[in-house]
């Protein structure tokens, strides 16, 4: 599904026929969160990040930011939680991206995105489709890509995290016209770095635009960054709070798309013109050597059962990608 407001975006009109995209503004907030309501204070972030660059026309939080990682806080939508983040929209007049929340739909468990329109309406919501697995045990996938226009700049589409690890999802997105990704995470790991390394490398495979907003606490280990659609690095933050304001211009990306990526490798005419399709995507692919990986279950000890004072608990839910 994406928003009603619509593009232009037919790739057989020429530079002359097509109309001009103009810059726009992003900005990412990476803030310390807790476990529970944190709406007031993503309130004041917004607030203080309106007062210092007025300019900014989207912003957007981390994944989770709401009321962080712990299931019990799981909110129906629409409700609430989600009209205080449609009130703060209005009255910035700005794109708002909540960052995720848990939500409570027909007794299961989504891991959802709500992105606000000016006007503080509901444009969607996305399901985050790979939750991270076993630690998101509890969390239902979701099964809908989402896209929406903005009318005089572009098409936008988001990612949750984990989901960023599945290149088919970046390919989807980016097939179907997107030219920013939108990538609120989560993640207090060890692999962060490779977290990193996997958006900037979907920046360069896809050439677009990928904002990875952290968050901080609760909400994550920070290290928030921005690629642009030539792979290079925009903004690269470190553990401490920030307002990541940037300024884009799709236009880069359509000459990307175009011409090249840094004149060169031009990814998506070639995925286009493809020869073959991928066996793997068939009804009826071998699946055996995956079938043989085994479970998708936590790791335990090589040798034996673990000694009687190590106890793991059942679920484990303070990690989430």
């Amino acid at each position: 599904m994406a928003a009603l407001a619509r593009l232009d975006l037919n790739p057989n009109l020429n530079d002359a026929e097509r109309p001009r995209m103009k810059p726009f503004a992003i900005a990412g907030i990476q803030m310390y969160l807790h476990h529970g309501s944190n709406i007031e204070a993503m309130r004041h972030r917004l607030d203080l990040t309106m007062h210092l660059y007025p300019w900014v026309e989207m912003v957007m939080f981390s994944e989770l930011a709401v009321f962080g990682p712990m299931l019990q806080h799981a909110q129906p939508l629409p409700g609430q939680a989600e009209e205080a983040f449609q009130q703060m929209a209005r009255h910035h007049k700005i794109w708002l991206v909540n960052g995720s929340m848990y939500e409570r739909h027909d007794g299961k468990i989504y891991n959802t995105t709500s992105i606000i329109d000016p006007e503080g309406e509901i444009v969607g919501r996305y399901r985050k489709m790979f939750p991270f697995r076993p630690l998101e045990q509890g969390v239902e996938a979701g099964d809908q890509f989402f896209t929406w226009d903005i009318e005089g700049v572009g098409r936008f589409g988001i990612l949750n995290c984990y989901d960023i690890w599945f290149p088919e999802t970046a390919r989807q997105l980016t097939a179907s016209g997107a030219e920013v990704i939108i990538h609120p995470v989560m993640t207090h790991t060890i692999d962060r770095d490779v977290d990193i390394a996997v958006s900037h490398a979907t920046s360069a495979m896809m050439q677009c635009y990928v904002f990875d907003v952290n968050g901080l606490g609760a909400g994550g280990n920070g290290q928030s960054c921005v690629f642009d659609p030539s792979g290079r690095a925009l903004y690269k933050g470190d553990g401490t709070e920030q307002i990541i304001p940037i300024e884009i211009d799709l236009e880069q990306v359509r000459r990307s798309r175009e011409r090249g990526i840094r004149g060169l490798g031009q990814m998506a005419k070639s995925f286009r013109d493809r020869p073959v399709e991928f066996p793997v995507y068939r009804d009826g692919f071998d699946q055996s050597y995956l079938d043989g990986l085994g479970a998708l279950a936590t790791p335990r000890r090589a040798e034996g059962p673990p000694p009687a004072n190590v106890k793991t608990l059942p679920v484990r839910r303070s990690f989430v990608k």
